[in-house]
């Protein structure tokens, strides 16, 4: 008998980390089976204005707990038969822009003192490609020298929970954190207005922009 025991022994002392083992294989195959901890909803609305229809708004959540991660991709604003595109391009803050001159003329690409990132490209001719980096929130107006008629909008956001709108005035704004934000928007030709929204884990917040006044479109996002 004792032989037997002492053959079987080591058995017995490894018992309990083997049944702990298991509980742990076991705990972690629950966890794989999607147990997900992610909390995110989504914010859908529309901005009830018929302008909106040839002029883009972007929305955006004003603040988020956080710093905002940093930009993995570029944005670009490119020239092209005298006109820029796009017209307004929404970015995080921190994102580099690409502004190359495709067209088959020569630019001089500016951005006014009070704009959130002033700079002058100076003259730059066709085929060349110069760049800036938006790192403040706010408005940059894009402006030309040469061209009077050339305008666009680098409309940079203090997250990276912001969507353009459609031509009928629908957004959507996916993979938000639960919780209470402030939402609102902007636009060339429409003064802001802000609206208070719950995220639910894994559900859709709907929004309406409605009953909103004309006005020249400010460089500060967040007053």
């Amino acid at each position: 008998m004792a032989y037997r025991f002492t053959k079987f022994a080591p058995l017995i002392v490894l018992a309990p980390t083997i049944v702990a083992a298991f509980v742990a294989i076991g705990y972690l195959q629950h966890s794989a089976m999607g147990q997900s901890t992610d909390k995110v909803g989504t914010i859908t609305g529309v901005i009830d204005n018929p302008m909106i229809a040839t002029d883009t708004a972007v929305v955006f959540i004003k603040e988020v707990l956080g710093d905002a991660p940093a930009p993995k991709d570029k944005g670009s604003m490119s020239q092209k038969k005298i006109t820029f595109n796009p017209r307004v391009l929404p970015v995080v803050v921190g994102t580099t822009i690409e502004c190359p001159n495709d067209d088959t003329v020569t630019h001089n690409i500016f951005s006014p003192t009070k704009s959130a990132k002033a700079f002058n490209f100076g003259l730059y001719p066709p085929g060349s490609k110069k760049e800036i980096v938006a790192n403040k929130v706010g408005v940059i107006p894009f402006l030309c020298n040469i061209h009077a008629e050339m305008a666009a909008f680098v409309v940079v956001c203090p997250n990276a929970y912001f969507a353009k709108t459609e031509k009928d005035g629908k957004f959507k704004i996916e993979n938000v954190p639960e919780g209470k934000y402030k939402l609102t928007f902007w636009h060339e030709k429409l003064r802001p207005k802000t609206v208070e929204v719950t995220v639910t884990a894994g559900a859709t917040e709907n929004v309406t922009f409605t009953n909103l006044e004309k006005g020249k479109y400010s460089i500060d996002l967040l007053k």
